[in-house]
């Protein structure tokens, strides 16, 4: 018998969602590897859907075309890559898998020198114009973020989300994610530090939420609440967020959970401290004393609560034991293990996570012509 007992349990998301396998979650992985999905992101998927996850998240997808630091980051806003994700979904599906798509937006961490900005002919947008401090374009002599214009229309990005909802729909996704963390655009609405507005979209935080609440309303028309997660990181610090005091960090997120709470999606994702946090003048970024289960989970009642960041299986199965996580997502295990699932069943070794020193340059790149390595290439021990 297995020691993972909880963590290898079935989780339904509720009324009109999927019910997974088990609470080993597949969180979005960044992999820089083709605008639209090829047949090496077919294999990638598919692998993981075998190994035995209980959820795959897609890297983040992008919901228009932005120039990010990562230009081989796939988009949904096209009808050739809707097709091309069809295939992936499929072939997901065919080995017994149940994938999500993550819906992706940068905002104010793009560079407007970055060739597929400039194709746009639009400039970079945020909330406000104010510029996050990093960023290392490394097609661009590993140039910094600049000043954002600040959006004219929130509301004209809300309905780029809405098509690529509707695309990912007929891609045949078993659900979507709102990617609404880490610093990108939706995060960059809900918190004071990077939204100064002073219309319906600014200010308090009724109005500060508004842009991902109506990004939300307009997901339900293609997909069930049930079908719909969003993924949170309120202790802030990766690309230059996070409210600067405790006190003001429960301002804005006490009431966005209780909000989401009550509109009861499938699950709300949550970050706990320490991914990627940058040192401003030899002081860490983050809130790196919150505990996310002693400020959320309670308010957490309807949708699922799942955790994320720097678990090992034992530490997931035992907040689940607890009732602190109803599942976790693991990141680097699912690089380097596509049947990282099976091998938590069966107790057989894992293959070393990776380190960000020295296989960076494969996480978000690969040797001309081998997207393969470091990708897909991994081998299923069962």
């Amino acid at each position: 018998m297995t020691k993972f007992q909880k963590l290898l349990s079935p989780l339904p998301l509720g009324q009109g969602g999927p019910t997974l396998k088990n609470r080993i979650i597949m969180g979005s992985l960044t992999r820089n590897r083709n605008l639209v999905p090829q047949q090496v992101n077919i294999d990638y998927y598919t692998q993981r859907a075998k190994g035995g996850t209980g959820l795959i998240m897609t890297e983040g997808t992008l919901v228009a075309p932005q120039g990010t630091e990562w230009p081989n980051a796939p988009g949904i806003y096209t009808e050739e890559q809707t097709a091309a994700w069809k295939k992936v979904v499929d072939s997901v599906h065919r080995a017994g898998g149940t994938i999500f798509m993550q819906l992706w937006h940068v905002g104010r961490v793009a560079h407007p020198d970055m060739p597929i900005q400039k194709a746009t002919g639009k400039p970079v947008p945020g909330p406000s114009a104010i510029a996050a401090r990093g960023g290392k374009f490394r097609q661009l002599n590993d140039a910094e973020y600049v000043t954002p214009h600040a959006v004219d229309n929130p509301h004209d990005i809300v309905m780029e989300y809405s098509q690529a909802a509707k695309n990912a729909k007929e891609a045949g996704f078993d659900g979507v994610e709102l990617h609404c963390a880490n610093g990108y655009l939706l995060n960059q609405f809900l918190e004071t530090v990077s939204n100064q507005r002073t219309d319906k979209y600014g200010g308090s935080i009724e109005n500060r939420m508004r842009f991902s609440l109506e990004i939300l309303d307009e997901i339900f028309k293609y997909f069930n609440k049930k079908q719909v997660g969003i993924k949170l990181s309120p202790a802030g610090g990766y690309n230059d967020v996070g409210e600067h005091t405790m006190e003001e960090l429960r301002a804005t997120y006490v009431p966005f959970y209780t909000k989401l709470n009550e509109i009861n999606i499938a699950y709300i994702q949550t970050m706990r401290p320490g991914f990627g946090d940058p040192m401003y003048g030899g002081v860490p970024r983050s809130q790196k004393e919150l505990d996310i289960f002693k400020e959320f989970r309670h308010l957490v009642t309807g949708p699922k609560f799942f955790a994320n960041y720097d678990y090992s299986p034992e530490e997931a199965d035992q907040h689940i034991q607890e009732g602190k996580a109803d599942a976790v997502v693991f990141g680097r295990y699912m690089i380097t293990n596509p049947d990282f699932a099976k091998r938590v069943e069966q107790g057989v070794e894992f293959t070393e996570q990776g380190n960000p020193e020295k296989d960076l340059p494969l996480w978000y790149g690969f040797p001309e012509g081998h997207p393969e390595k470091g990708y897909s290439d991994y081998e299923a021990k069962l």
